[in-house]
């Protein structure tokens, strides 16, 4: 399964804009399991998504909750719950 994964504002600075993930037979079904296998990454991902403040998501551009089911391509977006423009 292939995933692209985008962050932004506080996200993004911490971690860039984002990154393109293939996954095999052990690829995350939703996007609560992705944000938990991202945050094991680093301790940079760690803090940025799994910290002490919220964080909000998207999947093909549409705000979900963590139990969003995953697709091959689906794109998938975290920022904090209010961004400036």
């Amino acid at each position: 399964m292939k995933i692209t994964v985008r962050y932004f504002a506080r996200i993004r600075e911490a971690l860039g804009p984002g990154e393109d993930l293939a996954f095999g037979a052990d690829a995350p079904v939703t996007v609560g399991a992705l944000r938990d296998w991202l945050a094991g990454r680093s301790p940079g991902h760690q803090a940025a998504l799994n910290g002490d403040r919220a964080v909000r998501a998207a999947c093909d551009q549409v705000m979900c909750d963590d139990d969003e089911a995953l697709r091959d391509g689906a794109e998938v977006a975290f920022f904090p719950p209010v961004t400036g423009g």
